[in-house]
This record gives structure tokens, sequence and C-alpha cells, in this order.
């Protein structure tokens, strides 16, 4: 456990957020995707010191590899003291797991991985079953990928409802969807979306959608809150932008004395969506923890970052195209309509 002071996550300034069922989430969380840098065991690690410093909701995923030994963690903190109900852990099911069973067998192995009896929330990480090999490049291509099929996705979807009527998992999130898609989930569902995922840092604030999201009574979780600086090179283009490079950020870092990264926390934290950092440095973990819940943005500093708007969308998800897509654009409905076979304008499934 962290040596260093953890944040009073009872005090005020810290209060949880409320979700459209009224359970209680922390508004930081600990992500364990440790990217193509840090194995198991280093991810384990950080997670081990971020309990000690304070954070409380845990983001997994059955791809990131890591849940037995994230469960480990879990299993340790638990026994030593920390209350199951005072966290908030995370899992999804991965693209190769849509299949109504497949998707639950995921959900159950997350659960045995985890060593938990329930799942706060589980997230259908991607809306395709299209996958790839691990560390894949970007033109890699699944050779059964599809667009989005509504009714596929529905099954999915009802299978996860059936693991929440059993118990076995409190809400039910999506990830990596735009607006045109959450239009037609909401229509079908049964138990709505309470949480969506997706990627969110100051050049890249997607306002329609998070918007909709408040408007729908569905909570923001924020990725790459720092702008992804360790994401895999794969993942890289000469046209992404450097959020802690941007003028606004740096200019109210160097007002304030404190890094870039610690801006763009305060900044998630105040517009009201959750960030969900990773680092494998315990001054980092724990200076992160402290500098999103502690010396809040002004207005006018939030204002002033309105402007570092770039619409820099980083995790582009070229892996996911079906043979027929135009470009990664097609996996973002831009237009706002979803597109088919043959990218927009062709039928939607």
């Amino acid at each position: 456990m962290s040596s260093l002071t953890p944040v009073d996550v009872t005090s005020a300034a810290t209060a949880p957020l409320r979700l459209a069922s009224g359970a209680s989430i922390p508004r930081v969380g600990f992500g364990t995707f440790g990217s193509d840098r840090y194995g198991s065991d280093a991810v384990a690690r950080a997670l081990r010191i971020a309990l000690g410093a304070g954070y409380r909701l845990i983001d997994c995923a059955s791809v990131y590899g890591n849940e037995a030994d994230v469960g480990a963690v879990l299993e340790e903190a638990l026994q030593d003291g920390i209350n199951r109900s005072d966290l908030f852990v995370m899992s999804k099911i991965w693209n190769d797991a849509h299949e109504p069973l497949a998707a639950i067998a995921s959900v159950e192995k997350s659960l045995t991985d985890l060593r938990l009896d329930y799942l706060d929330a589980v997230f259908v990480h991607w809306p395709f079953p299209n996958h790839h090999a691990p560390k894949a490049g970007t033109d890699a291509r699944d050779p059964a990928a599809r667009p989005y099929d509504h009714a596929a996705f529905m099954k999915l979807w009802k299978a996860l409802e059936s693991l929440v009527d059993a118990g076995l998992v409190r809400h039910l999130g999506t990830s990596n969807v735009t607006i045109a898609k959450l239009q037609r989930i909401l229509a079908d569902a049964r138990i709505a979306p309470g949480l969506n995922e997706m990627e969110l840092h100051p050049s890249f604030q997607q306002g329609e959608l998070f918007q909709f999201c408040l408007d729908h009574e569905i909570q923001p979780v924020g990725y790459s809150p720092l702008g992804s600086p360790s994401r895999p090179a794969r993942d890289t283009t000469p046209d992404d932008v450097s959020d802690m490079d941007l003028p606004p950020v740096r200019a109210i870092a160097e007002a304030r004395g404190i890094h870039p990264a610690l801006v763009c926390l305060k900044w998630a934290v105040a517009r009201g969506h959750i960030p969900i950092p990773f680092s494998a440095k315990e001054l980092q973990i724990v200076a992160n923890l402290h500098a999103a819940l502690e010396d809040p943005l002004t207005p006018e500093e939030m204002e002033q970052l309105r402007s570092a708007e770039r619409n820099s969308r980083l995790i582009k998800g070229q892996v996911f195209l079906w043979p027929e897509a135009g470009s990664w654009l097609d996996l973002w409905d831009v237009d706002g309509t979803i597109p088919g076979w043959n990218g927009y304008g062709s039928p939607t499934l």
C-alpha cells in the first residue's frame, strides 16, 4: 500500500456521484490497461498503491489480460479491511464474446479472475464483434468483421440483462458508441445503460455525445483522460494533438504551478465525467488523485479550456473495420447515421 497520505474520500469535496439507479460511484477511477509498456505484475503493483492512496473505482477488461493479477490485489485489499461496498469494480466483454453464451461466460470468468461475487458494472467494450490479434497493426483486419448489427447487439445486451437479474452484475454500460447507436439501444433495452465509457480529454471533448449521456441519465466515463501519451505507437498518427502541450492547458498549469496532466484531470472532474488514469509510478498515482479531487478549476479556467477542443480522436479503431469500409470514420457515425456494409448511405444492418 502507498506510504503517502491518502485522499479523504469521505469529505464533501470528494463525495461520489450518483447513478440513475441511485448507486454511488467515485469521481475518479484507476485504469488497469497497461498498454504495451506494463505487464500484469506492474499493473498489480500499481493497483496496490492506488488502493492505498484512496482510489475505489477500478476499471478492468477481459482483453487487458491481467484480471487474475488484479483480482489477487483486490482480494488482499478486502482482507486488509477495505469494504466491498466501498469499491466500484468494472469490467468489459471483448469483441470475441458477443454471442450471448460467450458473453455470459466472459463475465463469469472475469468474476472468477477478479475474485468477486458481483461486478458493479459490465461494459460492452466495442459495439462490433470485430477483433484482432494482440498488438496487431492498424492495417490488420478481421476477415469476419461487420458493421454495427443492432439485432445482434441487442441479443448480447439481453444476455447481460440476465446477469443483472441474477445479481452477478449491478449496472450495464456501453463503450465506444455514438448518439445514433445509443438512441437505438435505449429504445430497445429493458435495462438501460447506466454508464458510457468514451474517449474524453481537453482536445476531444465530445460535447454532443457527452450532453446526450447526461440528458438520458447515463454517466460518462472518460478513458485516455491525459490524451493517452502512453498509447501504443501503432495508434499514433502525425495529426494527433498532445493535450499537455495545448496553450490553454499549459497556461493554467503554469499559473497553478502544477503539471499539465493534472489540469486535464481537474477538467474532467469539474465537467462531471469520471476519468480513469493509469500510472505505474507511486508519486503520479497519488498526485493524480489529489489533484483531481482538490483545489478545483474555476469557472473562468473551465471556460478557457473550451478553446482546447481540436476534435482530436486518438483511439480511432482502425483494426475494427470491415473489408468494405472506407475509413475509420465509418466506425463513428460522423453524419449521424450508422453505415452499412458499403459505408455511409448503404443500408444499416
